[in-house]
């Protein structure tokens, strides 16, 4: 059959499988995708197709294995009815129609693949990780061959051999299609086309790993759950091995998908539910046996309004944990220090209720800056003031700060304000984690006004109508000028989209100021505005609100000041 001019009389159309998956050991890191065509009716391995692709994410990977598939498909019946099948929850929902595709990399390739086949002649269906090894090992052929600076080949692969699925020979043929490095163009003859017997049905996958047991959370994180991880894990390794399982990923989803690797309910507190989950956030990477490593940072948030929040005391500085200037410095309080960042970054490392199948988030660890002058004084300092530099007691706490992270060791990028406390507070953590800071005008603190360098009893003496309106309303702006709640979390959520989409599956450090910083909470959670006013937010303290593909939101982490103790 050849297409349009096929001869009627030749029967009904073929009907193909399509089972496609794609991988990315890091996420983004070097990836690449494997796809498989088979006969409906025996279950024969009729194409393959597979290819490195250089540094891209996981869900832009299993994107180009789809339209790899597809196009695979329609070389061997342009008239053939499709049935593809993905461990990708992401694409699989996308493209039957179910969920919005919002990530500008993959609204073209989404469009890409529905141009392939008309529509209508392709179908949707997912399938469970352990049900795609073919695909899935064909991907991972190609991650290694990219590794040894070569090109997959169709003649070396043993994909199909592993599974079980093909009795007959393996002949490599011209009629297969493959997508090019980087672009989604067929590059030539990529796959494989099988003779012999129809294969049999595929072999159970190995057995799963259990999920790894609950940890408790921090003291500092009351109510806090979630489920261990490697301890051990680089961030953003590879979670690939021999037996094809895939690079890094993260879970995140609709709360009904939400589970682990083994299919078991994930712990409360998921990205559905919006609640505060641990001590550090961490995207999921997941590990050859199916649990999940550590890749993320930790973060906190916290209150708007004025530079009013207090120092922790003496005695709690005294108890810092190593590295903090003033700790007693005894080997048993810096491995206790070091141990609990790992608990802490385990913690949050928690899948919570997500499909495994969305690929990293994009994690914001948020830093308030550490005190100024006008902290303790509790008088408004917003961006359209002084603009003081940091105390010293500021300077300690942002040296405290930068030797919790460097334990974690998650953060992989720093982005502040522009306003002087926070550069300077950048400055500091990045020297110590080796990063270089880039400054974000939309991280600036809201302007107060003629409220700049007020108390708060102050303003209520001089304003007192124009500070009822300001607690009563968003809209409402300080005296004489000043910058609306509205106005900051419009400039907030514009900020937002736009550190989405260029960290995507990244940890970021964003050092910012009170309201922006609770903003970015109360839109992770859907709050209304009031809610800035319930909550608190210290100096130098840590908050983290995930991001992912399908547009959803966690947060992990809120007004952590444990390194301060």
């Amino acid at each position: 059959m050849t297409g349009a001019g096929a001869d009627p009389e030749a029967g009904p159309a073929r009907e193909f499988v399509v089972e496609a998956d794609g991988g990315s050991r890091g996420n983004p890191g070097p990836a690449g995708y494997g796809a498989v065509v088979l006969d409906a009716a025996t279950g024969e391995t009729l194409a393959e197709a597979a290819e490195y692709l250089g540094v891209v994410t996981n869900n832009v990977a299993e994107y180009r294995g789809l339209v790899a598939g597809l196009r695979a498909a329609r070389e061997l019946d342009p008239d053939a009815t499709v049935r593809v099948r993905m461990d990708s929850k992401l694409v699989v929902e996308q493209m039957s129609g179910r969920w919005k595709i919002k990530h500008p990399d993959m609204k073209p390739l989404a469009a890409e693949a529905a141009r392939v086949f008309p529509p209508g002649r392709v179908t949707y269906e997912w399938i469970p990780r352990a049900q795609n090894k073919h695909a899935d090992r064909l991907a991972n052929e190609a991650m290694d061959a990219g590794a040894r600076g070569e090109r997959w080949s169709p003649s070396t692969s043993t994909a199909d051999l592993d599974t079980g699925r093909s009795a007959g020979g393996r002949t490599a043929t011209g009629g297969g299609a493959r997508a090019g490095s980087g672009t989604g163009a067929e590059t030539g003859a990529a796959s494989a086309a099988r003779t012999g017997a129809p294969g049999a049905a595929r072999p159970p996958a190995e057995p799963t790993a259990p999920a790894e047991p609950t940890v408790p959370a921090e003291p500092t994180a009351p109510g806090a759950t979630g489920s261990a991880a490697d301890p051990t894990a680089v961030p953003g390794a590879s979670a690939s091995d021999t037996n094809g399982t895939r690079g890094a990923e993260a879970d995140a989803g609709p709360p009904a998908a939400r589970g682990d690797a083994t299919g078991a309910p994930g712990p409360a507190g998921g990205r559905g539910a919006g609640a505060v989950e641990g001590q550090a956030a961490v995207g999921g990477a997941r590990s050859a046996s199916g649990g999940s490593a550590v890749r993320g940072g930790a973060g906190a948030a916290g209150p708007a309004g004025p530079e009013a929040d207090p120092r922790p005391d003496a005695a709690s500085e005294a108890a810092a944990g190593s590295g903090a200037p003033g700790s007693a410095g005894s080997s048993t309080t810096s491995q206790a220090a070091a141990s609990a960042d790992v608990r802490a970054a385990r913690t949050v490392a928690s899948p919570g209720w997500a499909p495994p199948d969305m690929g990293a988030p994009a994690t914001f660890v948020l830093l308030r800056h550490g005190e100024t002058p006008l902290t303790p004084q509790k008088r408004f300092s917003g961006s359209g003031g002084s603009d003081p530099s940091l105390s010293a007691a500021g300077r300690e706490q942002a040296e405290k700060v930068a030797a919790s992270l460097a334990r974690r060791g998650t953060v992989q990028a720093i982005v502040a304000s522009p306003l002087a406390r926070t550069r300077e507070t950048a400055g500091i953590v990045a020297a110590r984690l080796g990063l270089e800071v880039a400054v974000e005008d939309g991280l600036r603190e809201t302007d107060f006004g003629a409220w700049e360098g007020l108390t708060f009893g102050e303003v209520r003496e001089r304003y007192p109508d124009d500070l009822n309106a300001w607690l009563s309303s968003p809209d409402a702006e300080p005296t004489g000028g000043g910058e609306s709640f509205a106005a900051t979390g419009a400039r907030v959520a514009a900020t937002r989209d736009r550190l989405v989409a260029a960290y995507a599956g990244r940890t970021v450090l964003l050092v910012s100021h009170v309201t922006p910083i609770k903003t970015f909470v109360r839109l992770a959670l859907g709050a209304p505005p009031e809610s800035l006013f319930r909550m608190e937010l210290s100096a130098a303290s840590l908050s983290a609100v995930a991001y992912y593909a399908d547009g959803g939101a966690s947060v992990r982490l809120f007004n952590d000041t444990s390194h301060l103790r």
